[in-house]
């Protein structure tokens, strides 16, 4: 945990001394193995200041690769671990144009500055007085005039303060100390956010592993597991058995630049027709695309083609593997395994190209490695109880030649696919 910032300290921050201050220490390194002698320096010149000092800068260089104009805002470590980033943001931004809404957990102010632009007006409101103080100061950075249509408030998430258009809460994910996928844990509960706001239409930011399959409708006539072995103990994440109200709406999981980010929870009002599960692949370069399981899903079963796929997280994660096998002309492994292949790769996605299909055995396998001279090696697992790292310590790969294993079933037999180094088509 981070230092606990008090009211004053954001008054001392946003002040003319504290911004000349966090100028100052914005030139020292404040790295693990530096910051005792950069904390020492600091306190010279700034007293009992230097903490703060020392953390909101680090805050800053941390926030830098998530935020936009991270480089002025205030944060607390708990909060900006649970920012939405900026492209992920102005993506939900987008869907509510035009609405009021309300953040009733708005924090640090993240998601209201993305929705200001585009909104006529935004409320945002949190019980936590230091964070609003924070929210008010970043919004502040974020054009070169005030920022007017935005209201904040202190107010508890769970007791409706406006007749907002739209409602968006992002609960905390822990219970106890520890990270929960059960909604009905999180801070606030989900069970306790719908019956507070009835009718309304509530939108709600979840963490990717939300287990949203038991209370999430899926679209009439879907199957009922996604197309992905269950998970394992190494490369799964727990179920969380729980009664839920259903939601009558559609999940999206969103990723950023191949690293899945959030699940969004979005009323039926808010989404298209039919549409119970969408996953959106954003990108800082390069086109971003949606797939919902509105699309087809009908695909060959066929032997394996020249090239491995494993698709994007949010397409497994949100249960469209085969939807995207559909749209791309490929076909899976296995029917109930999310690697597909084709003879084909999509435009901007990595393809493995198989050289050799092996049994999974360790001694043939480090005896094909040498004859190949393989020297890199990366192994994906799906399926099949492996850890990639304690495999390749075993394999001892020690030539030159850049290779990779997916290692995976087909029906119950694991199988090994001997690939080239990923390429993007």
């Amino acid at each position: 945990m981070g230092y606990v910032f008090t009211r004053d300290d954001v008054a001392y921050l946003v002040s003319a001394a504290g911004k000349a201050a966090l100028a100052e220490a914005n030139g020292f390194a404040l790295t693990a193995t530096s910051l005792l002698e950069d904390l020492t320096r600091l306190r010279r010149d700034h007293g009992e200041r230097a903490p703060i000092l020392a953390e909101t800068v680090r805050l800053r260089r941390r926030a830098a690769v998530k935020l936009d104009g991270a480089g002025q805002w205030l944060f607390t470590d708990d909060a900006l671990q649970q920012a939405t980033p900026t492209a992920v943001a102005r993506h939900r931004a987008e869907r509510l144009a035009g609405r009021v809404v309300h953040d009733v957990t708005c924090s640090i102010g993240a998601e209201l500055a993305a929705l200001h632009p585009v909104c006529p007006q935004v409320i945002g409101s949190d019980l936590d007085d230091v964070r609003l103080a924070m929210a008010a100061h970043n919004l502040a950075t974020m054009a070169a005039h005030p920022v007017r249509n935005v209201l904040l408030a202190r107010a508890d998430a769970l007791a409706p303060c406006s007749g907002a258009e739209v409602v968006i809460a992002d609960p905390a994910r822990r219970a106890d100390g520890r990270r929960t996928h059960d909604p009905a844990r999180l801070q606030p509960p989900l069970p306790a956010l719908m019956a507070a706001y009835p009718g309304r239409d509530l939108v709600v930011k979840c963490a990717p592993g939300l287990d949203f399959d038991g209370f999430v409708p899926r679209r009439p006539g879907a199957g009922t597991e996604d197309p992905v072995a269950r998970p394992n103990r190494r490369n799964g994440r727990p179920g969380a058995a729980t009664d839920m109200p259903q939601w009558e709406g559609e999940v999206e999981v969103v990723s950023l630049d191949g690293a899945v980010r959030e699940a969004c929870l979005w009323p039926a009002a808010l989404s298209d027709f039919g549409v119970t599960r969408r996953a959106s692949v954003l990108r800082s370069e390069g086109e971003s695309w949606t797939l919902t399981d509105a699309e087809p899903d009908d695909i060959d079963h066929r032997p394996p083609g020249e090239w491995i796929v494993d698709p994007d997280g949010a397409v497994v994660r949100a249960g469209l593997v085969r939807h995207y096998a559909a749209k791309h002309g490929l076909w899976q492994l296995d029917p109930h395994i999310a690697y597909l292949t084709g003879d084909r790769v999509p435009e901007g996605v990595r393809g493995l190209r198989i050289l050799d299909r092996l049994e999974f055995r360790e001694k043939s396998l480090r005896a094909e490695l040498l004859r190949r001279d393989c020297g890199p090696l990366e192994i994906l697992a799906r399926g099949v109880d492996v850890d990639p790292d304690a495999l390749r310590k075993r394999l001892k790969p020690r030539g030159t030649e850049p290779l990779s294993l997916v290692i995976t079933r087909i029906g119950r037999t694991p199988t090994v696919f001997l690939c080239r180094t990923p390429a993007v088509r």
